[in-house]
Formats: C-alpha cells, sequence, structure tokens
C-alpha cells in the first residue's frame, strides 16, 4: 500500500491522519465539497485501508456515486450481544474443528478485530418492578438458566484473541457503545481516523447519532469482519432528510421518532444510509438524535447519520469522555471535513423533509412499529372504544404488560426524567397503577439509576411499580417474563383482547408475550400513564384517570411534566462523574485474570443451549440443485425475522417446548427462544414457530388463511404443524422452497432465521422485496434469495403451494434468471426474477455453499 502521500498533521497535536480532500480532488478536482458524510468516512476507510493499485478505481466508485463494482469496507471494530454473538462464537468455535480435522491451522480461526461482546439479551422479567428485590431475583433466575451460556461465553473470552465480554446485568450493547465504547475518532499508532463499526443487533445504528457508521449485521457476516475480510459493498442510496422546525412543548424524543419512522418508511428508504441536517437539528440533543438513529431497522435503513458538531462534543463531555479525547473529535472532525457545517454543497440521491412542529404524542402500533397512531387520533383509527372499567375487573383493552425498557428510550435521560416526573405526580395525587399491569423499568445502563436517585425520582417510579427489575434488553427483545397465573387465565378464559405498552422499538405480532395480542410503541412517560389507566381503549387524552382530594378529575395533562421541569432535573442531577464511576470499573482491564483455556470446546451432548454446529458436514458444503423444489410456505408481505425465528418464550406444547423437556429442562426453565439459538437441535425446531404465523397454504373450509405454525405436506396435501413437516421433506430430502410478499424477513438482525429454513431445507427464497439484514443473512447461510420483476406477485402467477420449482440460468451479481413453476396438472409456468446476489463477493460465498463452508475452505487452503 502506498496512499502514506496523503498523510497530514492534525492541528497541534502530535497525530497525524488520511486527508480525505486530497485523494478526492487528486481524481476528480472540485469533487469533494459534493461528498456527503457518509461517502467521505468510506472515502477515509479506502485511503488508509485500500491497496493503492486499487484505491482510485474505488474511490470512483464514490465519486460518481457508480454501482457498477464492489469496493471493500474495513470496519474498525465488532460489537455483540450474547445472542448472537454468543451463536457466532459456537460457529467459529465448530469452524476450528472443522479445520483442524481437514488438515488446516485452527488457530487461524481467531478475531483479528477488536470484537466487544455484552451480555445483555438473557435476562427475563419474571419478577415485575412492584417487587423490591426484583432485580437480584431475576439475575439470580438469569445465572441459573443460562448456566451452559455463560460457561461458553467464559471459555470465549479466554480462548479467542480480541474479546472483550462485558458480563450480565450492565447494561444494553447500544446504550454501553454510545455512552462509553465508541470513541468517535480512533488513535492507533499516532494515526487518527473514524470510528466505524457492525454489530449482531439491527439497532447498532443507534451510535450513529454520534458520527460514527455503524450498522446491523447477522452473525455470519459479523464472523466475517471479525476475522479480519473487508465487507464488500456498492454505493448505498445515501438519502438526505432535512430537517425543519421546532418540536412543540411536551413532545419527547420518542414522539419525534415513532413520527419519522412512519414518514420514512411511506417514502421507501430500504437499506438506504440516511443522513439528518437541516435547521431543525440543532434542536435535537445527542440523546434525541440517538432515539432517531435506534429506530433505523424500523423505517428499513441501514444506516442513520448526523454529522459530528457542538452537540456531539458537549454530549461526549457530559459521559465522561477524556479531554484529550474530546479535543481530538472536535479538531479531527474540522480538519477532515466531518463536521457539520462542512456539508452546504453536499448532494443526495434524493432529500426528504421533514417538520418537527408536525409532530404530536403518539403511540405506534398494533404490531408495527410503523404504524404511527397520535393518541388524539386514537378514537378514528378504532383503538378507544366505549371504556368501561367496572372495579378491578379486567376490561377489554386490558393492558398486561407495560414496560419501560430498551437503549431506544432510557439512553435519553429527558425521557427518563419524564417518566420520574409523571410518576411523582401520579403519587402525589393518590393514582396507582391497575393491578393486572405488569410493569418493569429496565434502563440500558446503571448511569440512568444513579441520576433518577440523584433526582430524588426512582423511589416515586418504584411506587407505582416501576422499580429497576433489570439492565438489559428484557420485553423489548421478548423477554417479558411470566405473567400472574391468575391474570393469564382471566384473560384467556374470558377471551379479553389484551395489550402490552414498552418505551421500546419493536411490537411485531407474537414477541412481546404469547398471552399478549397485541402491543404498543410509547414515551416512558406514556406508558406509566397506561399502566394507571389499565386499558388501551382508555382515552389517554380526555380520559379522567382519577380524582384528587377535592374531587376533581385528574386527566393526562395533570400529570405531564413540562419542558423546563425536565431541563432543570437534567441540569442539576446527570452529571459526567456519574457515567466515569459506572464504566470505568466495568471497562478495567486485570491482567491477572486471564485464564489458558483448551483451543477447542468441549461440547455437552445433553445442553440445549449449546451444541457443535453441523455446518460443515457434506450436504452444506456445495450448492443445492435448485430442482424439483416443495413450497414449505407461500407467505403475506411483512414476515419479519420473529415469524421465521421467534425470540420470547418457549411454551410447553411447542416443538423447542417438547424437545427441551424430553432433554430433562423443567418446564419453568424453558426459558426463550433466543438463548437457546447456540444448539441447532432447538433453535431448528423454533423455524416459522410463530403462533401469529399466516401461511397461505393451510385455509379453513370458507377459504379463509389459518392462523398458526402450519403448512401442508405435498403431494399429499396433509395440514401438519411446521415443524413435522420440515422432519418429514428432511428425511425425503427433499428440496424447499419459500414464496412471500414485500418486506421479507424485516426486524431483528436475526442469522437463525436464515440458519433455520437452510437447515429445514430451504434452498431458494422469492419475494417482492427482502430486508437487506436478512437477505445477506440467506446469502451467508447459502439460501438463494430472488426477488420478483416490479408489478409481479406471488397472485400474478396464483402460486398455491401446490406447485414444484425449478430455477434456471447463470448466477451472478444482480443477473436475471427464470423459475420454472410446474403446476399439480403438469404446466409449466416461467417466472422472471432478479438474483439477490449483489455482489461478486456474495456470489462466491454462495457458490462456497455459505460463508461458514467459504471460511473452512479458505483457512484449509492457506495451510
Amino acid at each position: 500500500m502506498n496512499n502514506e502521500k496523503y498523510l497530514k498533521q492534525l492541528d497541534n497535536l502530535d497525530v497525524k491522519y488520511y486527508d480525505v480532500k486530497s485523494a478526492v480532488e487528486d481524481i476528480k478536482e472540485g469533487s469533494f465539497e459534493k461528498l456527503n458524510y457518509t461517502s467521505r468516512i468510506l472515502a477515509e476507510n479506502l485511503i488508509r485501508k485500500c491497496p493503492s493499485e486499487d484505491l482510485k478505481e474505488s474511490l470512483i466508485q464514490l465519486i460518481e456515486k457508480r454501482t457498477d463494482k464492489d469496493f471493500p469496507w474495513y470496519p474498525s471494530r465488532v460489537i455483540c450481544h450474547d445472542i448472537l454473538g454468543l451463536t457466532a462464537f459456537v460457529d467459529l468455535a465448530g469452524l476450528r474443528e472443522a479445520v483442524a480435522a481437514k488438515g488446516g491451522n485452527p488457530d487461524k480461526v481467531n478475531p483479528v478485530v477488536p470484537t466487544q461482546l455484552i451480555v445483555d439479551h438473557s435476562l427475563a422479567v419474571e419478577c415485575g418492578g412492584y417487587d423490591p428485590d426484583a432485580f437480584q431475583k431475576n439475575r439470580d433466575i438469569e445465572d441459573r438458566r443460562n448456566a451452559d451460556r455463560f460457561h461458553f461465553i467464559n471459555w470465549t473470552k479466554e480462548a479467542f484473541n480480541n474479546v472483550d465480554v462485558i458480563p450480565p446485568g450492565n447494561g444494553i450493547m447500544h446504550q454501553i457503545n454510545l455512552e462509553k465504547m465508541s470513541p468517535v475518532v480512533h488513535l492507533n499508532d499516532g494515526i487518527a481516523s473514524p470510528d466505524t463499526l457492525v454489530g449482531t443487533d439491527s439497532h447498532t445504528p443507534h451510535v450513529d447519532a454520534l458520527g460514527v457508521i455503524a450498522v446491523g449485521v447477522g452473525g455470519l457476516e459479523a464472523e466475517n469482519v471479525m476475522l479480519g475480510n473487508p465487507s464488500f459493498m456498492r454505493v448505498p442510496e445515501i438519502i438526505g432528510v432535512e430537517i425543519i422546525g421546532k418540536r412543540a412543548a411536551g413532545i419527547t424524543a420518542t414522539d419525534i421518532a415513532l413520527s419519522l419512522t412512519s414518514f420514512l418508511r411511506e417514502q421507501g428508504v430500504i437499506s438506504a444510509y440516511l443522513e439528518f441536517f437541516g435547521e431543525g437539528v440543532k434542536y435535537l440533543n445527542l440523546g434525541d438524535r440517538a432515539t432517531i438513529s435506534n429506530m433505523t431497522p424500523e423505517y428499513g435503513a441501514s444506516a442513520a447519520m448526523f454529522a459530528i458538531d457542538e452537540q456531539t462534543i458537549d454530549y461526549l463531555k457530559l459521559t465522561g469522555r477524556e479531554p484529550k479525547q474530546v479535543e481530538l473529535v472536535e479538531k479531527y472532525a474540522k480538519a477532515n471535513g466531518l463536521w457539520a457545517d462542512a456539508f452546504e454543497n453536499a448532494t443526495y440521491a434524493k432529500t426528504l423533509t421533514f417538520d418537527l412542529s408536525s409532530v404530536s404524542r403518539s403511540l405506534a402500533g398494533p404490531s408495527k412499529p410503523h404504524k404511527l397512531v397520535p393518541t388524539s387520533t386514537l378514537k378514528q383509527e378504532g383503538i378507544i372504544k366505549d371504556f368501561v372499567q367496572e372495579g378491578d375487573k379486567m376490561p377489554d383493552g386490558a393492558i398486561l404488560i407495560a414496560a419501560i425498557t430498551s437503549c431506544t428510550n432510557t439512553s435519553n435521560p429527558r425521557n427518563v426524567v419524564a417518566a420520574g416526573l409523571l410518576a411523582k405526580k401520579a403519587n402525589k395525587l393518590g393514582l396507582s397503577r391497575k393491578p393486572w399491569v405488569k410493569s418493569s423499568l429496565a434502563p440500558g445502563s446503571k448511569v440512568a439509576q444513579t441520576y433518577l436517585k440523584e433526582a430524588g425520582l426512582l423511589p416515586e417510579l418504584e411506587k407505582l411499580g416501576f422499580g429497576i427489575v433489570g439492565f438489559a434488553c428484557t420485553t423489548c427483545n421478548g423477554m417479558s417474563g411470566a405473567l400472574d397465573p391468575t391474570i393469564q387465565k382471566e384473560a384467556v378464559d374470558n377471551d379479553i383482547y389484551t395489550t402490552a405498552v414498552l418505551s421500546g422499538n419493536r411490537n411485531f405480532d407474537g414477541r412481546i408475550h404469547p398471552y399478549v395480542k397485541e402491543a404498543f410503541l410509547a414515551s416512558p412517560p406514556l406508558v406509566i400513564a397506561y399502566a394507571l389507566a389499565g386499558s388501551i381503549r382508555f382515552d389517554i387524552e380526555n380520559g379522567t384517570l382519577g380524582k384528587d382530594k377535592d374531587g376533581n378529575n385528574i386527566k393526562l395533562k395533570d400529570l405531564w411534566p413540562s419542558d423546563e421541569e425536565i431541563d432543570a432535573v437534567i441540569e442539576s442531577s446527570v452529571k459526567p462523574e456519574m457515567f466515569t464511576e459506572v464504566y470505568d470499573p466495568m471497562f478495567a482491564r486485570n491482567p491477572l485474570e486471564d485464564i489458558k483455556v483448551e483451543p477447542f470446546y468441549k461440547w455437552n451432548s445433553k445442553s440445549t443451549y449449546i451444541q457443535k454446529p453441523p455446518y460443515w458436514e457434506d450436504e452444506f458444503m456445495s450448492m443445492p440443485a435448485l430442482k424439483d423444489l416443495r413450497p414449505l410456505g407461500v407467505f403475506p408481505d411483512n414476515i419479519t425475522t420473529d415469524h421465521l425465528s421467534p425470540s420470547n418464550a418457549i411454551l410447553p406444547d411447542s416443538a423447542s417446548g417438547e424437545y427441551c423437556i424430553k432433554m430433562g429442562l423443567p418446564i419453568e426453565d424453558l426459558n426463550s427462544y433466543a438463548t437457546h439459538r447456540g444448539d441447532h437441535n432447538t433453535a431448528s425446531r423454533a423455524t416459522l414457530a410463530n403462533p401469529k404465523l399466516f401461511n397461505e397454504m393451510v385455509k379453513d373450509e370458507d377459504g379463509n388463511v389459518k392462523q398458526g405454525s402450519l403448512t401442508k405436506i405435498m403431494p399429499e396435501g396433509v395440514e401438519s404443524r411446521m415443524w413435522e413437516a420440515i422432519e418429514t421433506y428432511r428425511n425425503r430430502k427433499q428440496g424447499l422452497i419459500i414464496i412471500a410478499g414485500t418486506n421479507y424477513g424485516q426486524g431483528s438482525s436475526r442469522d437463525w432465521a436464515a440458519k433455520g429454513v437452510r437447515l429445514a431445507g430451504v434452498e431458494v427464497v422469492i419475494a417482492e422485496s427482502i430486508e437487506r439484514i436478512h437477505r445477506t443473512n440467506l446469502v451467508g447461510m447459502g439460501v438463494l434469495p430472488l426477488q420478483f420483476k416490479d408489478g409481479n406477485t406471488r397472485h400474478s402467477y396464483n402460486i398455491e403451494g401446490t406447485e414444484t420449482f425449478e430455477v434456471v440460468g447463470e448466477i451472478t451479481p444482480r443477473c436475471d434468471l427464470t423459475v420454472v413453476m410446474t403446476k399439480a396438472n403438469g404446466v409449466k409456468v416461467e417466472i422472471p426474477v432478479t438474483c439477490r446476489l449483489d455482489t461478486s463477493a456474495e456470489v462466491e460465498v454462495y457458490k462456497a455453499g455459505g460463508i461458514l463452508q467459504k471460511f473452512a475452505k479458505d483457512v484449509i487452503a492457506s495451510k
């Protein structure tokens, strides 16, 4: 590499940096000022990491916004949570053995990129926030249930290089990343460079709010980056979002984020990189920006960037970053064209405009995070109905779960403080939550607990039942824990329309709890208000929540804190030393803790949590035949990764539950689907196991599609539970195909949504559109993603599920292929499709059988 000519000295610091402007202007004069924020960071990455002979051609892709060739991106680090992170390391542990068995060097299976694993997805809210010992009780249950998983994680920490582990009980990866882990600008060997990363969670763009390119990927893509391989990409669609106006009084960052999510989904920003700019941005503090960036997957984008500015610097100071680091960030951003005022002439694929003054208090739902419902329109939406509260009897629309949860909102002190102030007013007026509401507070970091205590607001929250139950993802990830058996029985016996209200980012069908029919997203203070109301049918804006001591009606406006009240608490109670007191011990290194372990993991054959993966067996080491494929399912629009591989509690009568019980797990410790993904035996049985699934192959006598984890075994036409059909087809060695509508695979970056269908025998997915992360996971598992041509759908070809399918044509990036469908009567129909292997690197991975198979072949070949 010979790009050192672009190294410059950083102003008044003993630091060098690669000057993007010089390199870009050498290729095309006057082009630098037109580059947007994302392109400038990608350009710096190329100048610093790309071989000199490839640099010009790669930079031209960015300068001219061309998409005809791949170029490499080298993220500086990887972050993982314990679900996808653990499964990624299970894969690497299995890969070591596969390589060794073929005579390769297993030492080469080691992360070379710094990798941080945060245990934050394991904790279930078995004890609600009204139990004063909830935190410790939930942690004890977490440790007991996850002993196998935590044992493997501890082995991982010692067996692999460049891996740091943050143990359970400390917070959520995205909030910790925002508050501590991201330096915004790295300094390695005297050279400054922007922080860039991938994370095994779709909400990794949370830290984009700091001006850091961070994208969510599946575990498979993360493994690729860990091992030092570039992530090949083409120039993404980069869209500018101009923010104008100013929010009205009483409007939270949640309201803004939910409104933006709805707006951006309508505008069609799938897989795009968004850049927020404009006069309105200055009215958004870092917490507000993080709330918006966190919702990136909900509006379908890949990234949601805010350029570095004074708000960024203020936040770094607030969170206790070292003064020298803060100085480095500011000087580097200004010197290398990354400061917010350097983009007056930046160009975008298109520009959208969003007015903050248009935002009103809102919910999102049910079931879709982009389904905006302003509280002023609840009646028109049919959510508010005639509401009658009969004593303590559970009403229609009963809210069984009210949770202040997830990094989306608890990264923003204004949201948390607003909840505390509303609780304080509610307590003063004598209000209380309804007895059927399971309430909880699970902040994304321990700092929130510290400033709530400082402000005297934690006792107020505890009094209403919103005590701290843990520092983890909890309800937002489907880890809401068991309901009170009496309440659950009443809801089931009376077929009550049950709901949940949470301050998270996801409310997909069946995600929050198996016995909660629908869920709504809301700001933290609004979550508490709904816990007081007890039903989603209640008119939260105009209804009476109770009476004060003088008999006056209490309404939401009487509880809602003013912006001035919130700001006063923030000013007096949120301090830099709180962040350093929490994070310094958490990230302290103790060399005495280094322990030598065996390079190969000792698998426990009885475990339902950790097992040696099967991906290097002969059937997975080559391209599938792509012939005589039978449909496993014909699905409608908006099939999520929760449908494909649910994350919530395992029920005893599910296929996974039956297997775990057979293996000796007590029913009370079945845990969640998510926690068992290190064992392919348990996780495979979760494939398409969501009880909210609709498969158009399965209809009742009236022709209506049935709900449930169901399909038909063909050619017999026998209706079956999904798992029994998968077993039948596997025994027959029958290749399978999935047909779907739009937004297939939206939601969490869940590699098991792809692993499960591949292990089931699915070779091809054809959909109207496929979400980015899931598409890359399919490629990584050797499943061919295909897309109907514009205007065509499963309905265009009257696909019923009785047909067989064959893929015809030479596979190259984004090529046209033909799917030949043979109907039951022998008639053949040709379906033109687009191959969604988007790059030559993806074609190479696919032809190797998948990314894990390619790893093995490459390592063995390099011996």
